[in-house]
């Protein structure tokens, strides 16, 4: 098959074990990024396949409609940047294994990372050091705060793992078959979602961003969090109302953030407001970047390719135009 890879930026599929799953196959390996739908629609003109580097360009029905031999679309995970009438109407078949129970421990352990660099103040103290500064100020210990984890999923009980092994104190909300997991494991339920905001030292978001969940996160819930306390988010930027968290932060509570997604992405506008407020950390979307998460998500890639080659495909999200369903 004709497969054509995106956004793959430091060329890292070919050297990782996955990557031989695809041998015998002419497999096109793109590392830039593009934004217009004539080039994407140019450059993928002849693909049979198409695999995706999760939400990093959207596949919408102007393109779709543009791509002639396409025939698969392979992923891992949601795909709300995917239009799937628009696949069904071409006859693109897409696949994407939800890995149910399978957490990305690269996004937990970024989070927690995060939380700590947040916290003490790591990459301030890193660059005054550089800067002939000795010592900047005095940051925070983890050891007895209160972590609030938005929504007891994948993500978020390997995160709550984690601060428990720090001696943290855990509390979390969201929907109830979420909260009473994390009850049945130890950790308690907070008793509002206004408590929950008032009384965590450090909020960590780990809610999929749906419609029904963008913006969920009002100026009214980050106003009643602590003057020193801390939002985390890895998930999806969209989650917080759109301008909500730098007024937040310009208003003073929280008293920090450390955030590793954006509402337009890649950022490559240095004049984003988030990348120069001292109180904030920033990462560029690297939650799931890991050489061994590749390797991981991008086996199961290539094997619903592998299966669709095969004749029988698997994790079909839309199996209605699979003639042998």
């Amino acid at each position: 098959m004709r497969i054509s890879i995106l956004d793959d930026y430091f060329d890292t599929l070919r050297t990782l074990p996955c990557f031989d799953k695809l041998n015998g196959h002419d497999v096109n390996v793109w590392t830039d990024h593009l934004r217009e739908t004539d080039a994407i629609a140019e450059r993928l003109h002849d693909a049979e396949a198409l695999v995706l580097f999760r939400e990093r360009t959207r596949i919408t029905a102007e393109l779709l409609d543009r791509l002639p031999n396409l025939k698969l679309i392979s992923q891992r995970s949601v795909y709300p940047h995917i239009d799937v009438e628009a696949c069904t109407r071409n006859r693109v078949l897409l696949c994407s294994n939800m890995h149910a129970g399978t957490p990305s421990y690269a996004a937990a352990e970024l989070t927690f990372g995060l939380i700590l660099a947040a916290m003490r103040q790591i990459p301030q103290q890193m660059a005054a050091l550089k800067d002939g500064r000795w010592q900047i100020g005095v940051g925070h210990t983890v050891r007895g705060k209160t972590l609030g984890v938005w929504s007891y999923g994948r993500i978020g009980k390997a995160v709550a793992g984690y601060a428990r092994a720090f001696g943290m104190d855990v509390q979390v909300w969201g929907g109830e078959v979420s909260c009473a997991d994390a009850v049945a494991d130890g950790y308690r339920q907070a008793e509002s979602r206004e408590e929950f905001f008032m009384t965590s030292d450090i909020v960590s978001l780990h809610v999929r961003l749906y419609p029904a969940t963008r913006g969920m996160i009002t100026p009214d819930d980050l106003a009643r969090m602590k003057s020193d306390a801390l939002l985390v988010n890895t998930s999806r930027a969209g989650l917080i109302e759109q301008g909500a968290l730098v007024s937040a932060l310009q208003s003073g509570r929280p008293g920090m953030a450390a955030i590793d997604v954006y509402e337009e992405e890649p950022v490559d506008n240095t004049d984003h407001p988030l990348l120069h407020m001292e109180s904030v950390v920033c990462t560029p979307h690297i939650g799931y970047v890991s050489r061994e998460e590749y390797d991981l998500q991008f086996a199961d890639i290539f094997d619903q390719i592998l299966a669709y080659e095969a004749g029988h495909p698997i994790h079909m999200i839309n199996p209605e135009i699979w003639p042998n369903r």
